[in-house]
């Protein structure tokens, strides 16, 4: 077997496959092990911007958090977003076998290595270039380790997107796990020696580290997989090389619509790199390093739980739509689009379960979790209450990504040609928008900003929704609806809380009256649970149920798919 593991599904079998069945477990099975990996690689890099937030100034920390990240995101969203939706996208449903499937898909992700060390190559020699800067200097040599970061993760990238259409989701918990973990060590203990910490080198050593653990891990994976099943009784392939750079099926025609396709989610992930990043550009551009430093804080910690739940619920909600609702040329039944309704609604209710429960306690205790985590230094500024205002825009957030990822993996190619100009006219609503609050709130106002474009995201999304299911007797949006009676608590929970905080908390005399004001919540929370038990056991047993079919029937779907 390999070092990680024995080769899971679609490399050790080889019979045809069959079309995927509509269970909702399908999502959960794909969810559960990417919020594993989510929650493991955030609460090590939560544990690491606690340990460093406290060490760095504001000014340092806006290098760290705002304009590193805008250079690696940029780089690997644009050099492979667009390839992963579209080799996702690929029709299974036909008889074909592994190596069929590796010839579809491998030329078309290969193509992100080029791309990819194209774009490292041009991002870093302009922002050497705006800066001024050159490799003697600390801050310009710490873009070029990024930019080689960004090269040695891209070329992993080939069999990311192979592991992802195989759904060997254990392998990708592993291998992220892993590099996480070596880039919170790198981070660490070179912070602790005061190594590299001169213009960010510190945390361009730890992004190498990351980048150089995705690529020895997945390498090392499917090069001693299938070296064992070509060498196997069986011979399941005849080469490694073929199966991995399958060079000669580059213009297969179906290899040519796939690459059309992936230039327009390229082009549309373009666009959608404005909306999600544009706030940090705006900052960049417009405003100081303090709250860049401010501003990146609160999105670490905010987006905590986006990351963590939402982004993996996303890509595996994406990942079963297309598996079911993207075969070119067939004709969806009656019975498959209530599949894809129930799914949609059951997604759509938990991701509104969760948002909600952010909107009702995080604004009143933002305060308390920045004290108690950063110390006074951060709580007593701007980032309390650009905390608070955090809390809102991940409901909008948890709303978008289920949506779009509905969208993207049931949309026609016309279709993504209208979504594309829409997001367009979004994009410069949303930076008008942007550069206009950041001068009256700052921080805070491309919080609003960023919460003002969701909105108008899933506006159109929503609108996407109830045409796709119009001829659906029993599409309603009102099944995705939290019970009045959960609302209602958490109506009252807001409140209540919000008198705790006023007239509870205080500053001077923090830990007793903290300590009575989380009590407050903890009572609140405690009784939003037992009204959700009451109120809403059907829908919590269909998630223990989807869980529990996991180890049963998700095996079953992982044949038919292998």
């Amino acid at each position: 077997s390999s070092p990680l593991g024995p080769p899971e599904g679609a490399l050790a079998q080889t019979q045809a496959m069959a079309p995927p069945p509509r269970d909702p477990s399908l999502l959960f099975h794909a969810f559960l092990p990417l919020m594993m990996s989510q929650v493991v690689s955030r609460a090590l890099s939560f544990t690491l911007n606690l340990l460093i937030a406290r060490r760095l100034s504001e000014e340092d920390y806006g290098i760290f958090a705002v304009q590193f990240h805008l250079l690696t995101t940029t780089v690997l969203f644009l050099s492979r977003e667009g390839f992963r939706r579209a080799c996702l996208r690929t029709d299974l449903r036909s008889n074909v076998t592994k190596a069929d499937i590796a010839t579809r898909i491998m030329p078309i992700a290969w193509l992100t290595v080029p791309v990819g060390i194209f774009l490292s190559f041009a991002t870093c020699v302009l922002v050497l270039w705006w800066r001024g800067l050159g490799i003697s200097d600390d801050f310009g040599r710490a873009i070029l380790i990024l930019g080689a970061a960004c090269v040695l993760e891209m070329l992993s990238e080939p069999l990311y997107i192979l592991a992802q259409n195989m759904l060997l989701l254990g392998l990708r918990v592993k291998i992220e796990a892993l590099a996480t973990l070596a880039r919170c060590a790198v981070t660490y203990i070179l912070v602790t020696l005061t190594v590299g910490k001169g213009g960010g080198l510190v945390f361009a050593y730890a992004q190498l580290a990351y980048g150089l653990c995705l690529l020895i891990g997945y390498w090392t994976y499917f090069i001693t997989s299938l070296y064992i099943l070509e060498h196997g009784p069986n011979q399941q392939i005849r080469s490694v090389s073929n199966y991995l750079f399958p060079v000669r099926k580059f213009w297969h025609p179906a290899n040519k619509s796939m690459l059309h396709l992936s230039m327009m989610f390229t082009f549309q992930s373009a666009q959608k790199l404005v909306l999600q990043e544009g706030e940090k550009f705006v900052l960049l551009f417009f405003d100081t390093t303090y709250n860049q430093g401010v501003y990146g804080l609160v999105d670490n910690l905010g987006s905590l739980v986006v990351r963590s739940v939402f982004q993996p619920f996303e890509e595996s909600a994406f990942t079963v739509f297309a598996k079911s609702g993207s075969a070119k040329n067939v004709v969806m039944t009656p019975e498959q689009i209530s599949g894809l309704q129930h799914i949609l609604l059951l997604a759509l209710k938990l991701v509104n379960y969760i948002g909600l429960i952010f909107v009702t306690f995080g604004p009143t205790y933002s305060y308390t979790l920045l004290r108690i985590l950063y110390g006074q230094k951060w709580s007593d500024g701007e980032a309390s209450t650009a905390l608070g205002c955090y809390c809102l825009y991940v409901m909008a957030l948890a709303l978008n990504g289920t949506t779009e990822a509905f969208l993207h993996a049931v949309m026609t190619t016309n279709e993504l040609v209208q979504s594309n100009v829409w997001l367009l006219v979004f994009s410069f609503i949303y930076m008008c928008v942007c550069v206009a609050l950041i001068h009256l709130a700052g921080a805070i106002g491309l919080i609003f900003a960023n919460t003002f474009n969701m909105g108008l995201r899933i506006t159109y999304s929503l609108f996407f929704i109830r045409r796709f299911f119009r001829g659906s007797n029993s599409w309603s949006f009102w099944h995705a609806l939290p019970n009045s009676k959960v609302l209602l608590v958490l109506v009252v929970s807001t409140i209540l809380t919000s008198i705790s905080e006023r007239r509870l908390l205080s500053r001077e005399n923090f830990w007793p009256s903290a300590t009575l004001h989380i009590g407050v919540g903890c009572g609140c929370f405690l009784v939003l649970c037992c009204v959700l038990y009451r109120y809403e056991s059907d829908f919590f047993m269909k998630l223990v149920t989807f869980h529990k079919s996991k180890t049963k029937d998700s095996k079953n779907v992982l044949d038919h798919l292998d």
